[in-house]
């Protein structure tokens, strides 16, 4: 939905794929909230300019490529700050997004936040790029990696800066753990997996999983899958099938999904590795 004000312009969609969370991406040169609070935790990342808040009966400054993290029901309001020009990413998660979020990280209840403003780089980067993500669109052959991301990026958020209380459960040391996933991928890699299917194999929550596949193969669950597929339809692409039968066969939505993966991986298509192969 976008507003009416010509010197402001805002965007409100639902993300695909996540129960209950909304997403904003807002460009403002002259705005102001009025005290306000949400059924939601909020996350909003500043791109360019930055804004004054008031929380907890304390002002606060968002400065450019700042994180903010706002409590369900925490009062809160916000002003232009010290720029011509205000422009930021924001994340609602209401209740079936916590509770899904929640299932992801072993835990019974979310832990609340003591800070609103995070100084943390690397967090500050990844919710740009899970927002970004969410914005693409990728297309429908996608939600493991959408899942993915989003359970890695909130996951990391809670582990490293929630309140006190249970903390989010690690995963298990050594690689061991992922034997029974990986015989999973390499016997079920064309069928339609989730995180969760992946996680309960090995009896991991889905964050340990990520963790875990990155720390034993340095690939996420959802990089190391597309990788067995391409596989597969290299062998499929090299047995003379058309790219549509081999893109099928190999576990890829279709075939501009085998395209995509396969350039990315490869740097160059699927119809280019198979003209040379013929050369």
């Amino acid at each position: 939905m976008a507003r009416l004000d010509p010197l402001n312009t805002s965007r409100y969609w639902h993300a695909p794929g996540v129960p209950g969370m909304d997403l904003l991406h807002a460009d403002f040169t002259t705005h102001e909230y009025a005290p306000h609070a949400h059924p939601s935790f909020v996350v909003a990342v500043t791109k360019a300019g930055g804004a004054e808040f008031r929380s907890r009966g304390r002002p606060g400054v968002a400065e450019p490529q700042a994180l903010l993290v706002f409590n369900p029901s925490e009062p809160h309001s916000g002003r232009m700050g010290g720029s011509a020009r205000w422009r930021y990413r924001a994340f609602y998660l209401a209740e079936p997004g916590i509770r899904h979020l929640m299932a992801a990280l072993g835990l019974d209840e979310a832990r609340q936040f003591e800070s609103n403003a995070l100084g943390d780089r690397a967090l500050i980067d990844a919710f740009l790029a899970l927002h970004r993500a969410f914005d693409a669109n990728p297309g429908p052959d996608d939600p493991l990696g959408r899942d993915e991301r989003f359970v890695h990026t909130f996951g990391t958020l809670f582990q490293q800066h929630a309140s006190q209380g249970r903390r989010v459960p690690a995963a298990p040391a050594g690689a061991a753990v992922l034997a029974p996933v990986l015989e999973l991928l390499n016997d079920a890699f064309a069928q339609r997996l989730s995180l969760e299917q992946m996680a309960a194999v090995g009896g991991l929550t889905s964050f340990q999983l990520i963790g875990a596949f990155k720390r034993a193969t340095g690939l996420t669950p959802h990089a190391y899958l597309t990788q067995l597929r391409l596989r597969a339809a290299i062998r499929h692409l090299g047995a003379g099938q058309p790219l549509i039968d081999a893109a099928v066969a190999s576990g890829f939505y279709d075939q501009s999904a085998l395209t995509r993966h396969f350039k990315r991986t490869f740097g160059m298509t699927p119809l280019q590795y198979v003209r040379a192969r013929a050369g």
